[in-house]
C-alpha cells in the first residue's frame, strides 16, 4: 500500500477494513468481477522461450508452477502483508508449515532456539524434532521476565520465539523489551500472532522480525481449510521461497486460498462479535463460585491488563479458566457438561469450542508449564452470549 494511499483512510482500524475488503484484488485484472477468480491451474505456459527462461530467474515475481506463485493465494498474501504492516507474505498449506520453515530458515545445526512463555503444543514438538534430528538446541523458559529470558540467553542462540498471549494461560509477554534483548544479542525473533489477529495487534510494528500464523483460525473463521502464513521484510521471505517453501513443497492450494479470501472478507465484523462475546463470557467466569482463575487479559482483574493497554487494540475470543481444587474428573465432568461448547481442537471460527490440555496422565508436566490442571480452555464463537453463559452456567452446577 504506497504512502497516498495510506493518508486517504481516517484511522488503522478504516484501512485495516479496507485491506479485508478490497486491497490487492484489482477487478480490471479480473474481467471486473467483483469476487476474484479461484485459478485452480498447476502451470502457467509462455508465448516463447526467452520470456520462459527469464521468468524462471525470479520464481517469486513469476507465474510458473503452483509450487511457487499462484494469482489467487497472491491476493492474499498481499492483503496479509498490508495488515501486518509488513513488506512480504508467504502463505503455506498449513500453520504448522508456515512454522516449520521459518524455524529452518533462521536455525543451523549447532544452535540455539530459545521458546519463551507457553505456546502451542506442536511448536514445542517441533523444538524436540529439531534437536533429536538435526542438533539444533532449544531451552523452553516458562517464565515471561526479561532478566530470566537474558539468562537464558547463550552465545549460540539465534531465535526467540514467542506468542503473546500465550497459549492455554494468555499471559501477555512484554514484546518491546524481548525485542530490546534479541537485537542486542544479534537474534532474530518469531512471533505467534494468531490469538490477536493483525487486528488487534501488529508485532512487526514492535520491532519483530518475522510474524507467524495458523490461517486456519480467526483470519478464515470458517473451520473449512488449513493454512498458514509467514509475514517479514522481503528478503526474509525471499530467502524462506528460495528454499524452505519451494524445496518442502508445503503449498496453499488455490481453492483454500480463496477460501481464506473469503474469510478475511468478514473478519473485522467477526473479532468485535468475538470480543464482546468473550468479555461476557470472561465476567460471567470470573464471578462463579467454582471458578479459581480466568485468564483473559482484557478483564481489569488480570495481571497483564496494562500490557494489554499498551500493546493490544482488542481482545480476541479465546480464553482459559481454573478451576477450584482442578483435577482430570473435575475438568472432564464440566466439558462433558457442556451441550453448546463443542469439543474438539482450534480455535477462532464460528462455533464455540472447549477442551483441556489435562489428559489424565500429564498433571505433573503441566503444573512444571505452569499450567494449572484444572484449567479449561473455551474459544467463543459467534453464538449468543446469553446461551453460552447459560451452558456454562449448567455445566458448572453439576460441581
Amino acid at each position: 500500500m504506497t504512502k497516498e494511499e495510506q493518508r486517504f483512510f481516517n484511522s488503522d482500524w478504516e484501512r485495516d477494513e479496507y485491506i479485508c475488503t478490497h486491497y490487492g484484488e484489482e477487478p480490471g485484472s479480473h474481467h471486473r468481477s467483483v469476487v476474484p477468480p479461484i485459478y485452480e491451474t498447476s502451470l502457467h505456459v509462455y508465448e516463447d522461450y526467452q520470456t520462459f527462461v527469464d521468468a524462471q530467474k525470479n520464481e517469486q515475481e513469476n507465474y510458473l508452477y503452483l509450487r511457487g506463485t499462484n494469482p489467487t493465494v497472491e491476493i492474499v498474501e498481499k492483503k496479509l502483508a498490508a495488515l501486518e504492516r509488513g513488506e512480504c507474505c508467504k502463505c503455506f498449506a498449513s500453520g504448522m508449515a508456515a512454522i516449520s520453515a521459518t524455524v529452518l530458515s533462521l536455525l543451523r545445526s549447532g544452535e540455539h532456539l530459545l521458546i519463551v512463555g507457553n505456546v502451542y503444543g506442536t511448536t514445542f514438538k517441533l523444538a524436540k524434532y529439531l534437536k533429536e534430528k538435526w542438533n539444533i538446541q532449544y531451552t523452553a523458559v516458562p517464565s515471561l521476565n526479561v532478566e530470566d529470558v537474558e539468562q537464558a540467553t547463550q552465545n549460540n542462540t539465534k531465535v526467540i520465539f514467542i506468542e503473546s498471549p500465550t497459549s492455554m494461560t494468555f499471559q501477555l509477554v512484554d514484546v518491546e523489551k524481548i525485542v530490546a534483548l534479541a537485537r542486542t544479542n544479534n537474534i532474530k525473533t518469531i512471533m505467534d500472532n494468531t490469538w490477536s489477529t493483525p487486528l488487534f495487534q501488529k508485532p512487526l510494528q514492535l520491532g519483530v522480525d518475522v510474524v507467524v500464523h495458523s490461517a486456519a483460525k480467526y483470519l478464515s473463521g470458517h473451520s473449512d481449510i488449513l493454512a498458514g502464513a509467514v509475514i517479514s521484510d522481503k528478503t526474509t521471505i525471499t530467502k524462506l521461497f528460495d528454499h524452505e517453501f519451494t524445496l518442502f513443497g508445503a503449498v496453499l492450494a488455490p481453492f483454500e486460498a480463496w477460501l481464506l479470501l473469503r474469510g478475511l472478507r468478514t473478519l473485522p465484523m467477526r473479532m468485535k462479535s468475538h470480543e464482546e462475546r468473550a468479555f461476557q463470557v470472561a465476567e460471567f467466569l470470573e464471578g462463579h463460585a467454582a471458578v479459581k482463575k480466568v485468564n483473559y487479559p482484557g478483564l481489569e482483574s488480570s495481571p497483564y491488563y496494562e500490557l494489554g493497554k499498551k500493546y493490544l487494540s482488542g481482545y480476541a475470543g479465546v480464553l482459559s479458566f481454573e478451576l477450584k481444587n482442578g483435577n482430570y474428573e473435575l475438568v472432564k465432568k464440566v466439558i462433558d457438561g457442556l451441550q453448546v461448547f463443542q469439543i474438539g481442537y482450534s480455535f477462532g471460527s464460528y462455533e464455540s469450542l472447549v477442551l483441556s490440555e489435562n489428559n489424565g496422565t500429564n498433571e505433573v508436566e503441566l503444573k512444571e508449564r505452569k499450567v494449572d490442571p484444572g484449567t479449561i480452555r473455551l474459544s467463543v464463537g459467534l453464538e449468543s452470549g446469553d446461551l453460552l453463559i447459560r451452558d456454562l452456567k449448567q455445566a458448572l452446577s453439576s460441581l
